[in-house]
């Protein structure tokens, strides 16, 4: 008996090996290559690139299994297929991804989604772990995470990540998961699987909400259907490993662009980005003004002042100037808007209103078009929290109510995935740990909880992959490791002054803020000069040093001035910082630098101005948590 057994379980191997089919895809330059397994029972990919596998054999499924697959390889791409699905690979110099084409156009239900990303040894990683859940609700989040940096095998079996999430790997390269182009489809959180691997899991979709979570802003799910998705046609998201050899060139890797939807709006020249002054984070504290500060007509129309003064394009009324359940009835009678609204045309400033989100759904198509009819410019809509595939829809719609409308739109508690390509009017998104976060930062020991200045230095590399991000910089009271606290209403930055400063050219941010009071800004009038030079949006990107964690340099070009900056973690360095990138010629560069005490006083800056050539090398030294820009013409 034992004999015919074995010789059943020879014959069922042999025949599952007879009917296995593998493809390879090869980036243009031939160094990332992608073997893809289709046998009777499953489908699995792996990634190498040159001499380093990348991921072992990771399964991907839809619904169980994708079985009895078969396909063509053309160039770098290859499309392996049955009759209910389509799988799309793709291998580009830096990235291996596939996404899943649902072929049944009447749609289906989605239960489960495979998706692994197996390693081949116990890696270091950059894991953006959720925590700090809205209602208790394990989905329900806002998207900001630092970076807990553990090998894969030290994983919190029970947490859930979002990404992206970085993967150190042997000869100095960096594997980056990510996943891009979600738009009628929950977004992908990671889970720990096996010793040194991770798979992808999703929001279920939600079956009844109750308001709840901060300050009762949000829908929190309390229950949740057994499958994912459902009515799914077409593309599913790409689910992407992006492969360096350096760390800087995830500076310019441009995700969104390569893998995100097409655009939707036909003509985008209405669409104006620009500087923001902001009232939330100064608690509106205006000081040595004649009226009372606060969320009020007379606090508004100053800000109104400075940003005409200082030559920015827009001011934010955030939370406060409407109820948390209507955007049209019972307003705050302090603030005029009917008045305020002609007051910033004439003086050629736009004004951007806050909604949570819960608010902003109840009457979308009527209230945008009464809003803009005023000549309000665009809405921050806050409080997403989740991105299972109800919300991706509904953010799918303001988006595109807001385009007719002509509005631009800012999203908190939201995570981009491309959603920003198909609607450029959505100019900005939160889904970062920014400047918000110094003013309940706690103290532990002899410095704050949380170390910034290194988090500042990893956004570029992994969150801002994804999309640009709203992390509000512009602090005005700087301080040093030592002297850091958190204090609500008079909020301080960890870090320098030009740390702060430098900010602006490297975070991506189409619509800016200056976090920090208007009179505080015209008390440091220069800084204020300098960072009100720098654009929002730029023609041309370099990366031209930096290391995850440790610091980054980048030059970006708008029009024929480079705007070049440098920041640091709380390790003081020294950069030499290349001037390849300029036009042959004498230019002219201005230089916002730390100052010589900046590491004892971090509000300590200096400004210079110096004749720079092509090819020349600029010395610059970053403080502890310190910072470097210049302004080339």
């Amino acid at each position: 008996m034992k004999t015919k057994t074995f010789l059943l379980i020879m014959l069922l191997t042999l025949t599952m090996g007879a009917n296995a089919k593998d493809y390879t895809v090869a980036s243009p330059d031939g160094k990332l290559v992608i073997t893809i397994h289709a046998d009777m029972q499953k489908l699995t990919w792996e990634v190498q690139h040159g001499k380093t596998q990348v991921l072992a054999p990771s399964e991907i499924g839809l619904n169980g299994a994708l079985q009895k697959m078969s396909g063509k390889v053309t160039k770098n791409t290859a499309i392996i297929s049955n009759k209910q699905y389509r799988v799309e690979f793709r291998a580009d110099n830096d990235a291996a991804a596939y996404r899943i084409h649902v072929l049944d156009k009447k749609g289906i239900t989605v239960n489960d989604e495979t998706a692994e990303f197996n390693f081949t040894a116990d890696h270091d990683a950059f894991i953006p772990y959720v925590n700090d859940n809205r209602g208790g609700e394990c989905y329900c989040y806002s998207f900001e995470s630092y970076y807990d940096e553990q090998p894969l095998s030290k994983m919190f079996a029970d947490s859930l990540s979002i990404n992206p999430l970085a993967i150190r790997l042997p000869e100095g390269k960096l594997a980056v998961i990510a996943d891009m182009g979600a738009i009628d489809y929950p977004g992908m959180f990671l889970l720990k699987n096996g010793a040194h691997g991770l798979k992808a899991t999703f929001a279920p979709y939600p079956t009844e909400v109750m308001i709840g979570g901060h300050a009762r802003l949000n829908l929190v799910p309390t229950k949740r259907a057994n499958y994912i998705a459902k009515d799914v046609k077409g593309s599913l998201p790409w689910r992407i490993v992006l492969v360096t050899e350096k760390d800087q060139q995830l500076l310019t890797a441009n995700l969104p662009q390569r893998f995100g939807p097409q655009c939707q709006i036909s003509d985008t020249s209405w669409i104006r980005p620009g500087k923001v002054a902001w009232d939330w984070w100064n608690s509106t504290m205006l000081t040595g003004v004649p009226f009372r500060a606060g969320m009020n007509t007379d606090t508004y129309r100053y800000y109104i002042d400075f940003a005409a003064k200082n030559h920015l394009e827009y001011i934010i009324i955030d939370e406060g100037w409407s109820t948390d359940e209507s955007l049209r009835s019972e307003l705050n009678p302090e603030i005029d808007l009917l008045s305020l609204l002609p007051y910033a045309e004439k003086k050629g400033v736009g004004i951007i209103l806050w909604s949570s989100w819960r608010n902003c759904i109840n009457n979308t198509e009527d209230d945008f078009k009464y809003y803009a009819s005023l000549g309000v410019k665009g809405f921050k809509v806050d409080f997403f929290d989740r991105d299972d595939q109800e919300v991706m829809r509904s953010a799918w719609k303001i988006a595109d109510c807001a385009a007719r409308n002509h509005l631009l739109i800012d999203y908190h508690g939201y995570r981009p995935t491309g959603i920003q390509v198909a609607y450029p009017n959505i100019v900005n998104f939160e889904g970062v740990k920014g400047l918000e976060n110094s003013k309940w930062e706690p103290r532990v020991g002899d410095g704050p909880l949380h170390d910034q200045p290194r988090y500042d230095v990893s956004i570029p590399y992994l969150r801002q992959l994804v999309g640009p991000l709203d992390y509000t910089p512009g602090s005005m009271t700087n301080a040093t490791r030592a002297e850091f606290f958190g204090n609500n209403d008079h909020p301080m930055s960890q870090g320098t002054r030009a740390h702060q400063v430098a900010m602006y050219t490297i975070f991506d941010a189409p619509l800016q803020m200056l976090a920090d009071a208007p009179t505080k800004y015209e008390r440091e009038q220069p800084t204020t000069d300098f960072i009100s030079q720098i654009p929002t949006v730029f023609d041309e990107v370099v990366a031209l040093d930096g290391k995850l964690g440790e610091y980054a340099v980048i030059a970006k070009r708008k029009g024929a001035t480079w705007y070049v900056s440098a920041m640091t973690n709380w390790t003081a360095r020294d950069l030499t910082i290349p001037m390849t990138m300029l036009t042959t010629g004498d230019h002219q560069a201005e230089i916002f630098a730390d100052g010589v005490n900046a590491d004892r006083d971090a509000n300590d800056y200096v400004k210079t101005t110096q004749t720079v050539r092509k090819g020349d090398q600029l010395k610059a030294h970053l403080a502890p948590g310190g910072g470097w820009s210049a302004i080339i013409k």
